[in-house]
């Protein structure tokens, strides 16, 4: 659950100014991989010519041979991948000292050493309105037929039968992507493309569980009698069902690398995908020009890619939003009406409900002693719990020190105790997980674990249970809640652009699994496990857009973003505003546009689109230099030359205003085109943000055809000096008899 981005210069003249950097001296051990971003030559031969030239091109940057530090000479081949589709450059092994030499040569943009990257069902897909009726999105979309979904992931287990392509055409005849060898026998109709991007000696297969867990959630086919441990049983299936499924392992054993990642963007590119879902996100700059998945993510959007990322495990605290470029979909996470119920049962009688998806029908729910071992390292390891009598005792543990879950119960079971009672600490509070446990245990929320720590104090002889209830559909009006875990905004990159854009079921998610969790062993078969995460929702949304690629092959990647974010819901099952973690409303830092509906985003009335064009006035206006901007778009920008729009201008399906002190009003068009009824007539309505004056004009839009375009403004003004929070949000929402286009609003005041 724990967290995972055209000119031709004349070849043989680029190698001769490069032989001053032929012998340079540098150690072994000061090698790393940097990622090198360079500018395509100016004077063009032919672009198939330089294609063919192209890694020997980016090869004449480099050193042509190496001399260590014990005056050795090797001939290195230190280019580790050449990027053709999503910008100019590579990755390449080099030394500071060679980076600092090639700094100086004509067509160099940028070097950096290459960041970490890191890993940020049968009953979701239910929950989100999909379902097998004659009346509704899968069948409306022929269950994402005919689209390729690519995933950046840890591998796949290609023989686990979520990955069956009965029912499954054949691949588009624009797919040119490949099973590596050790795959070739293993790829079906369902499973088109599966490749390996660690040292070109890795393999496709998952010895992780992620990129298994993922696929099978975005495009798992239907498997019946899914489940694990007896619990959420069913018919699992993947979001997109039919659609067909390309894996990149660029984590094989869940470290994953830049410069691997980068690759297999490169390739996705090339082999024809239609939607990429990205559960990982690298760490460091929030610039995008030096986010190298935001920039992947910019020449796969230009190929009309649909880029899905996954928003980070790194919330409840703002600022923590990752994967922010306004063309990727961020994706936050939320629960389900789906529990896996144990409850804690306390000799006062008072009863505690939390989850568990393993619950043996040995354990007998008898009354033992209840302790609460150390308090000052709460945490339930082999250390703190050493010198504690614990045998038949039930263990109440804190969650977090470091320790998974299952672990904290491991360490309680060598330790002679009978069951284990896991609470929450502050910052998890209502968020709980139902994870294999090696013994009978429950986790609780931090507001139960305060009451059972209360009962604890109040008698010399606590004593508890633990009941297992299975698995209960239903009852949980609160659905959906934001995760914990789940980032949050603002977005520091941008502050006009609102992330994350949108939340989608990422806790408890139950889907296909490399191996047996029951019995602990590697072995292909009939298996699932429940995760938790952004990267489980990210591939949620994934398939939602694979189902609208589906049902609208015209529409852009902005289009689709757009039918996503002015469809969502904000209210939850009860019909109450959708609640943070804490159970109170969630601010729009935490839940964007609301929660996916994916029936309603197939028929949105009308969609704020956008060109990969109209992104250049907006990085131009966030300051970027030049240099920087070109880095984003792979082309020479010369923004001296170009319009420059504030963040809160672009044409975004929702709106994050600045009114400082010193800003006291602002005005801002948006473009919307109608995909709805050929003639409708829409009504502006504003629930305004506290202490923020709204006024939009026209308040009326009038279309009289299909795709016809129209313009409104809308303008904020503070209607107080002091304002009595940081921040406001509301929304504006565009009606007609048939159609509500909401788009949520932040004021930032402060």
């Amino acid at each position: 659950m724990d967290n995972i981005h055209g000119a031709i210069f004349p070849f043989f003249i680029f190698i001769l100014l490069n032989l001053q950097m032929s012998h340079i001296v540098a150690s072994d051990d000061q090698l790393q991989t940097y990622i090198v971003h360079v500018q395509m030559p100016h004077n063009q031969i032919s672009t198939q010519e330089f294609s063919e030239n192209l890694e020997s091109w980016y090869e004449s940057f480099l050193p042509a041979t190496l001399t260590t530090s014990s005056g050795d000479q090797e001939p290195s081949p230190r280019l580790v991948y050449s990027y053709r589709h999503i910008f100019s450059g590579f990755a390449a092994k080099l030394t500071p000292i060679q980076v600092e030499a090639m700094e100086k040569m004509e067509g160099f943009l940028s070097a950096k050493p290459q960041r970490v990257i890191t890993l940020h069902t049968t009953h979701s897909p239910r929950f989100l309105g999909l379902s097998g009726q004659s009346r509704g999105l899968w069948r409306g979309s022929n269950y994402g037929k005919g689209v390729i979904i690519g995933l950046l992931d840890t591998g796949i287990r290609p023989e686990h039968p979520s990955f069956n392509d009965e029912g499954m055409p054949p691949p588009p005849a624009k797919w040119k992507g490949s099973c590596e060898i050790d795959f070739a026998a293993h790829c079906n109709r369902k499973l088109i493309g599966a490749r390996s991007f660690e040292g070109g000696n890795g393999t496709p297969m998952d010895f992780v569980g992620h990129g298994t867990h993922t696929s099978g959630t975005v495009a798992g086919n239907f498997v019946k009698g899914a489940g694990v441990f007896g619990q959420a049983n069913g018919t699992a299936a993947g979001v997109a069902p039919l659609s067909h499924i390309a894996m990149y392992n660029v984590c094989p054993s869940g470290a994953c690398s830049e410069s691997s990642t980068l690759a297999a963007m490169d390739m996705s590119i090339h082999d024809g995908v239609d939607v990429l879902s990205i559960s990982l996100a690298s760490t460091g700059s929030s610039a995008y020009y030096d986010d190298n998945i935001a920039i992947g993510a910019f020449s796969a959007m230009e190929k009309g890619i649909f880029v899905s990322c996954s928003a980070g495990n790194s919330g409840p605290f703002l600022a923590s939003v990752s994967n922010v470029a306004p063309w990727i979909l961020t994706v936050g996470a939320s629960t389900i009406n789906r529990k896996i119920k144990a409850t804690a049962l306390l000799g006062n009688r008072k009863q505690f409900n939390g989850e568990s998806f393993f619950q043996p029908k040995s354990f007998k729910s008898t009354q033992r002693i209840l302790i609460f071992p150390n308090r000052t390292s709460p945490y339930c390891t082999a250390a703190t719990l050493k010198s504690i009598n614990i045998k038949e005792k039930i263990v109440l543990c804190v969650v977090g020190g470091g320790v998974p879950a299952v672990s904290k119960g491991l360490a309680v079971q060598n330790a002679g105790g009978a069951a284990m009672i896991l609470m929450n600490d502050v910052y998890l509070a209502n968020t709980t997980s139902a994870s294999a446990h090696v013994l009978p245990a429950t986790h609780v929320s931090y507001a139960d674990g305060l009451n059972i720590i209360k009962y604890i104090d109040s008698t010399t002889t606590p004593t508890a249970t633990i009941i297992f209830k299975g698995t209960i559909i239903g009852g949980d009006n609160h659905a959906p809640v934001v995760a914990a875990f789940s980032s949050r905004g603002p977005n520091a990159a941008s502050p006009g652009i609102l992330k994350p854009d949108i939340i989608g079921p990422g806790v408890n998610i139950l889907a296909a699994w490399p191996y047996s969790v029951e019995n602990n062993f590697n072995s292909a078969g009939l298996n699932f496990n429940f995760l938790s995460g952004t990267s489980m929702s990210c591939p949620h949304l994934s398939g939602v857009a694979a189902l609208l690629k589906s049902a609208h092959p015209s529409w852009s990647p902005a289009a689709i973003k757009s039918a996503m974010m002015t469809t969502a819901d904000i209210v939850n099952l009860k019909g109450n505003r959708i609640e943070d973690e804490t159970f109170h409303p969630a601010d729009i830092f935490a839940v964007g546009s609301g929660h996916i509906n994916p029936s309603r985003a197939n028929n949105p009335g009308l969609v704020y689109d956008l060109q990969p064009t109209d992104y250049i006035p907006y990085l131009c206006g966030l300051s970027y230099s030049n240099h920087e901007v070109s880095i984003i778009v792979n082309h020479n920008v010369n923004c001296s030359r170009e319009s420059r729009i504030s963040d809160s201008q672009l044409n975004y399906p929702s709106f994050s205003v600045i009114l400082g002190k010193n800003a006291r009003t602002q005005t801002y068009s948006r473009k919307v085109t109608n995909v709805g009824g050929a003639q409708t007539n829409y009504i502006a309505h504003v629930i305004k943000p506290r202490d923020v004056v709204v006024k939009v004009e026209p308040t009326m839009l009038n279309f009289t055809k299909l795709n016809q375009v129209l313009t409104y403004k809308v303008t904020f003004s503070r209607s107080v000096t002091n304002a009595t929070a940081d921040f406001a949000h509301g929304y504006l929402t565009w009606t007609s008899t048939k159609y509500s286009v909401r788009s949520p609003i932040v004021v930032l005041l402060s």
